[in-house]
C-alpha cells in the first residue's frame, strides 16, 4: 500500500537522542531517508535503537532490519542501556549456516546475484507486513558487497528511497564504512547525512564527534559537536553559540562580604561579568573565589564549582580550617561541586555542565583552574574561542564567573598556559613579596570594566578566621617584582599605612 509522501519540511519527528534534535534544527523531517555513518564502535547501533525506541514510545510501528548482528545481540545492547524494546520488531536477514556447506554453493549464478534478490525479498516482505513508520537498515556495507558494482548499488539505494517514501516511512540507513567507495554514493541520495567520528587521544578517553554533513531544506547547526556513549545511550552536546541568546539587561553588583576588598574592586563584582584571579600557587586564589561563592549562598543564591585539580573533599576540609563554612550550603543544595577529570571529559560535555548550572540558577560559577581547562582541550589554539563562548553565555544570564589562573613561577616574571586576560572583564593579581624576612601576599586590581576601582596594592592574608584584606602598601616600591624596597616609615609596623 502506497501513500503520498509528506511535503512539509518542518514536519519533524524526534530522534530520541538528547542534543541531536537541537543540532538538526528540530529533528528529522518525516518520511525521508537518512544516512548515519561512522566507523565500527562509533555508536551507530545505539543511536538507531534510540531512534526506534522513541518511535515506539509514541505508538508508532518500528522495524529494525539487521544484515549482520542477530536479534539476541541487538537486544543485549538494548538491555545494557536500559532500553525497553516493547513495540520494536527486529528482523534478521542473515546468511544461514548452510552457506558453509560446499554442496550448497552456487555454480551457475554468481552468489551475489542470488543473495541480493533473496535479501530484498526478505526485507520487503517484512516491511509490507509491519507497515512501519520508522525503519532502520543495518548495514549498507552488506548491500554494497552484494550489489557487486557502484551502478547497481546506487540504483538499489535509489529504489529503496522511493519505496520507503511511498509508504510514509522514515528510514535510517547505517553505514560502518568498511566497504570501499560507497559512502559518497549514498550521501548524494540521502535527504540528510549524520557522520560520527572517533578522534584518538594521546592520553585518556578518545574524543567522539558528530557532524551533520547534509540536511536538505533545514537550517541545522554546523560544525563538530561532542557526544558520549554511556549507560542509557548516546548523548550529544551541541556546540555552544552564545550569540543566539543575547539580551540587554541591567545588572547589579555582588559583594564579596569583605569591606576592604569591596573598596579595592569598586564595590563588588558586576553580575554577568567574568573575573580572572591570577597568581602563583598558594597565594589564595581559590580561597578568594570561594569567598564569593560563600557570600552568594549566604544570600540564598546558588553557586557552582568546577574543580580540575583540587578535590572537593580537600577544599571542604581546607575551608573549615579558615572558618569558611561551605558544608552548610552544600548540604542545603545551594552549592554544587563538579570534580572534573580532564582526561575523561570532552570540551563539549564540560561546556554543557557549566551552562546547565547557569540555567539551574547559579549566580556564581568558579572554574578552578584555567590551566586544567587548557589540559582538557585537544588543542591549545581552540581554548580562547571555546572559552569566549562559555563566558558570553554565562554573562548573558547574569552569572558572576570566576576563573583561576595559576602562574608558572613564584616571584618575578610569571606566565600562565594561555593569556585570557584580554577576554575577562576583571583581572585580579595576587603576588608574593618579601618584607623583613617574611613572605607576605598582596592583592591588586589590574583591570575592571564595570566600575572604577582602586589602583593600589593591599595586604592580603589567610587567617584562621578567614580572609583578611588589609591596608594599602604605600611604603613599599617594587612589590610586583617580589623584592620590594621600603621607601618610607610605616605606621602599622609592617610597611603598610593603617586605615583604608
Amino acid at each position: 500500500m502506497t501513500s503520498t509522501q509528506n511535503t512539509a519540511s518542518e514536519a519533524f519527528i524526534s530522534t530520541g537522542i538528547p542534543g541531536l534534535d537541537n543540532i538538526l534544527g528540530g529533528g528529522l523531517t518525516k518520511e525521508r531517508l537518512y544516512l548515519l555513518e561512522g566507523d565500527p564502535g562509533a555508536g551507530k547501533t545505539t543511536m538507531a535503537l534510540q531512534f526506534l525506541v522513541e518511535g515506539a514510545r509514541h505508538g508508532e510501528r518500528v522495524l529494525y532490519i539487521t544484515l549482520a548482528e542477530n536479534e539476541v545481540e541487538l537486544r543485549a545492547v538494548a538491555d545494557s542501556h536500559g532500553f525497553s524494546m516493547d513495540g520494536v520488531t527486529v528482523h534478521e536477514v542473515i546468511p544461514e549456516e548452510s552457506i558453509l556447506d560446499p554442496e550448497e554453493q552456487y555454480t551457475v549464478l554468481h552468489p551475489s546475484e542470488v543473495e541480493l534478490s533473496e535479501t530484498n525479498n526478505l526485507m520487503l516482505d517484512m516491511i509490507e507486513r509491519i507497515k512501519p513508520a520508522r525503519v532502520v537498515l543495518d548495514s549498507l556495507s552488506e548491500l554494497q558487497l552484494l550489489s557487486g558494482n557502484a551502478l547497481r548499488y546506487r540504483r538499489h539505494v535509489l529504489a529503496l528511497k522511493q519505496y520507503f517514501a511511498r509508504r510514509s516511512c522514515t528510514a535510517l540507513l547505517l553505514d560502518d564504512k568498511t566497504a570501499i567507495g560507497g559512502d559518497q554514493q549514498v550521501r548524494s541520495i540521502a535527504h540528510g547525512v549524520i557522520s560520527l567520528q572517533n578522534k584518538e587521544s594521546e592520553y585518556g578517553a578518545d574524543r567522539r564527534l558528530v557532524r551533520v554533513l547534509k540536511y536538505r531544506g533545514v537550517r541545522f547547526r554546523r560544525g563538530a559537536h561532542d557526544y558520549t556513549i554511556h549507560t542509557g545511550g548516546v548523548t550529544v552536546y551541541p556546540r555552544l553559540v552564545a550569540a543566539e541568546s543575547r539580551e540587554l539587561v541591567k545588572r547589579g553588583q555582588m559583594s564579596s562580604g569583605l569591606p576592604a576588598f569591596d573598596a579595592l574592586i569598586g564595590g563588588g563584582l558586576e553580575e554577568g561579568s567574568s573575573t580572572l584571579i591570577s597568581g602563583p600557587p598558594g597565594t589564595g586564589k581559590s580561597t578568594l573565589a570561594m569567598q564569593f561563592a560563600k557570600q552568594a549562598t549566604s544570600q540564598g543564591h546558588r553557586a557552582a564549582l568546577f574543580l580540575f585539580e583540587e578535590s572537593f573533599n580537600t577544599l571542604l576540609n581546607r575551608s573549615d580550617g579558615i572558618g569558611m563554612d561551605l558544608r552548610t550550603p552544600y548540604e542545603a543544595g545551594l552549592l554544587a561541586a563538579h570534580q572534573i577529570d580532564p582526561a575523561e571529559l570532552s570540551p563539549g560535555e564540560f561546556t554543557h555542565a557549566v551552562c546547565k548550572a547557569a540555567d539551574a540558577g547559579a549566580k556564581v560559577v568558579v572554574i578552578d583552574s584555567l590551566n586544567g581547562f587548557l589540559n582538557a582541550m585537544p588543542a591549545a589554539g581552540l581554548l580562547t574561542t571555546h572559552l569566549n563562548e562559555v563566558l558570553t553565555y554565562l554573562g548573558q544570564r547574569g552569572v558572576v564567573t570566576i576563573l583561576i589562573g595559576v602562574h608558572a613561577g613564584i616571584v618575578g616574571v610569571m606566565t600562565t598556559g594561555a593569556d585570557v586576560s584580554y577576554m575577562a572583564d576583571n583581572v585580579l593579581i595576587l603576588r608574593y613579596f618579601e618584607a623583613r624576612g617574611t613572605v607576605e601576599k598582596a592583592v591588586s586590581v589590574f583591570k575592571k570594566r564595570g566600575s572604577a576601582h582602586e589602583t593600589t596594592l593591599r595586604h592580603f592574608r589567610i587567617t584562621a578566621q578567614g580572609l583578611e584584606v588589609g591596608s594599602v602598601l604605600r611604603n613599599f616600591q617594587g612589590v610586583l617584582t617580589g623584592v620590594p624596597m621600603l621607601v618610607g616609615a610605616g605606621t602599622a609596623g609592617d610597611g603598610t599605612e593603617s586605615g583604608d
